[in-house]
């Protein structure tokens, strides 16, 4: 089977750049700068990049191209958004209905539910895999971001969750990096009461591909801490958890005193709404003094807060000023560039 061109293109870039022991300083494809050095320039004072559903700012959010696209432009880790199928398998997807971000309407009508979605539950794999992804769609139909890559093409598809893992740790081995994986467990109660148990899946999967204790590059977040307190306490993982906070009223009692300290008893770190800290900075340091990460999101080219002129600086603010950790990207190699030229000067 022939790889697709633009897999095969991303592929090539990547083994090239860092292979190379000259480097390329940038290259650009079609608006698309893929920077490309020697492993050295992606070392960097334990801040990291974090790449939003993948390079989902160039190319459909949760295919392989766009994770590969995302290892090539130097993320640090790589995220998947975890569903499960009927038949009990993690794919990768964004939401638990499937018509945002593929061509479900077209290929499978019968199987709308009776609120107009098409929920992975209700999907085999098989049925899964004949679908096309495609950039996202608002709920009324229209893109969120039109510029974005060719609505038309429809040569993508949805893996699961093995297969990005195996794409990870093949280019992990063939360029002698270590990028992690950030993986999101979606709506875990929604899944139980479906009787889908995801947070027992999505652990198996890590450590049937060796991934067991905070020495793995992994982390697993959520929105809700009751899967986080079930994979530390019941299910005893010890790799590092994350406890993701919108800025919905409901999550204000995370961000007390009391909240962080709660949270200090489960999870690694935090990951929030940038905005949340754009309207209270010191939710960070308060953060750190509990040795929690944070991990602010999302960050993109088209939504830069109305405080910055381009997203290079509302990156450099937050890296350097904010001091997160790390962040979630739509564009790692802008994220890259933010830091690797933070480490020249």
């Amino acid at each position: 089977m022939k790889l697709p061109k633009l897999l095969t293109l991303c592929i090539f870039l990547l083994v090239y750049s860092n292979g190379n022991s000259e480097g390329i300083k940038s290259l650009n494809m079609e608006g698309i700068d893929i920077i490309g050095s020697t492993k050295e320039a992606y070392q960097r004072p334990n801040k990291i990049v974090i790449a939003h559903r993948g390079a989902s700012g160039y190319l459909p959010q949760h295919t392989l191209e766009a994770y590969t696209l995302a290892y090539g432009q130097g993320a640090d880790y790589i995220e998947p958004d975890l569903n499960m199928t009927k038949d009990g398998t993690l794919v990768c997807v964004h939401n638990i209905y499937l018509e945002s971000t593929t061509d479900v309407e077209e290929k499978f009508p019968e199987k709308k539910s009776i609120d107009g979605h098409y929920y992975v539950k209700d999907f085999t794999l098989k049925e899964i895999k004949a679908l096309s992804a495609t950039i996202y769609r608002n709920k009324d139909g229209s893109y969120r971001f039109p510029d974005r890559f060719n609505p038309d093409y429809k040569f993508l598809h949805v893996p699961t969750f093995e297969e990005m893992i195996m794409l990870v740790k093949g280019l992990n081995n063939s360029t002698g990096r270590n990028v992690g994986i950030y993986a999101e467990i979606k709506n875990p109660a929604w899944h139980k009461r479906n009787g889908l148990n995801i947070e027992k899946a999505t652990l198996e999967i890590l450590n049937k591909y060796g991934y067991f204790d905070s020495n793995d590059k992994v982390f697993i977040q959520s929105f809700d801490p009751d899967p986080l307190k079930i994979l530390k306490f019941e299910l005893k993982t010890k790799l590092p958890l994350i406890q993701l906070i919108g800025s919905e009223d409901t999550f204000k009692p995370l961000l007390t005193e009391e909240g962080l300290d709660e949270i200090g008893t489960y999870a690694a770190g935090i990951g929030t709404d940038k905005n949340l800290i754009l309207r209270n900075p010191s939710i960070v340091g308060k953060a750190h003094k509990r040795n929690l990460l944070v991990h602010p999101w999302t960050f993109a080219k088209e939504t830069v807060s109305n405080d910055y002129n381009s997203l290079e600086e509302e990156l450099y603010r937050f890296y350097h000023t904010y001091n997160v950790d790390g962040l979630f990207v739509e564009q790692p190699d802008i994220a890259h560039g933010v830091l690797h030229e933070w480490i020249l000067k």
